[in-house]
């Protein structure tokens, strides 16, 4: 089956520093895939090039077969590729409820198909435990909010991969397993296939299928969380990166 969304021999550089090594992955319909890595690991830097965000220096992109290789992010976005960011890229000044209609104008053509519960703002705000925010400004809810509210604009896109670039930073312990229920919501029950990075590594091995680990730029371990948390290479690499 044709992945929805395949980075083949991708590779970043920037100047002399490659920051992305000749990566693969492909994701595949039903997905729950989990990145992790020391800092320096390339980790985002790989996420931009698969939202198009960054345009590789090597390999090819591939979004259902189709070569998306050095287009832009809208395009990306077309093609059902959502993301988040880091530091979380709302409108402050709009409602919480805006913030998600506005996301909803990029949904385009998959609107017939899309679950119910990403038909329109509310449903979407309800899905997310935010719909008593609903009216209220971004910058005034509080920041583990708005980190939801960014992942309710990229659902309104109505995805078909969902790129998670630690969400969970900031949050507390308990909000962070909540996220974590909240991203298998989004593969269990809305069938999106999800790709998360984030540095709080138990949570993550946790909650995702499968994991892949970046280090220098490369991958080096990819499997089953079981696995991957056994893989001498993988233990090395973050022994080194904490000593």
């Amino acid at each position: 089956m044709t992945p929805l969304l395949a980075a083949r021999g991708v590779s970043v550089r920037f100047g002399g520093l490659t920051a992305v090594d000749d990566v693969d992955l492909e994701i595949a319909q039903g997905a729950l895939i989990g990145i992790i890595g020391p800092n320096g690991a390339g980790k985002t830097t790989f996420f931009n090039a698969l939202s198009g965000v960054q345009r590789p220096s090597g390999g090819r992109l591939e979004a259902a077969g189709r070569d998306l290789t050095g287009r832009p992010p809208h395009v990306f976005a077309r093609a059902g590729i959502a993301r988040t960011f880091q530091t979380p890229r709302v409108f402050p000044e709009m409602t919480v409820a805006d913030n998600v209609r506005f996301g909803l104008s990029f949904a385009g053509r998959r609107h017939r198909d899309a679950p119910a519960v990403l038909r329109d703002a509310a449903a979407i705000l309800h899905f997310l435990g935010l719909a008593a925010a609903a009216a209220e400004p971004a910058q005034r809810i509080t920041p583990a909010r708005r980190r939801l509210l960014e992942i309710g604009m990229a659902l309104a896109a109505r995805p078909r991969v969902l790129l998670l670039d630690e969400v969970a930073a900031g949050l507390t312990e308990a909000e962070t397993r909540a996220m974590a229920a909240l991203i298998r919501r989004c593969r269990d029950e809305l069938g999106i296939a999800v790709v998360w990075i984030e540095h709080a590594v138990g949570v993550l091995m946790d909650a995702v299928e499968r994991v892949v680990v970046l280090h220098q730029g490369r991958k080096l371990a990819d499997g089953a969380p079981a696995a991957v948390a056994r893989d001498a290479a993988v233990i090395e690499a973050y022994l080194g990166a904490a000593s």
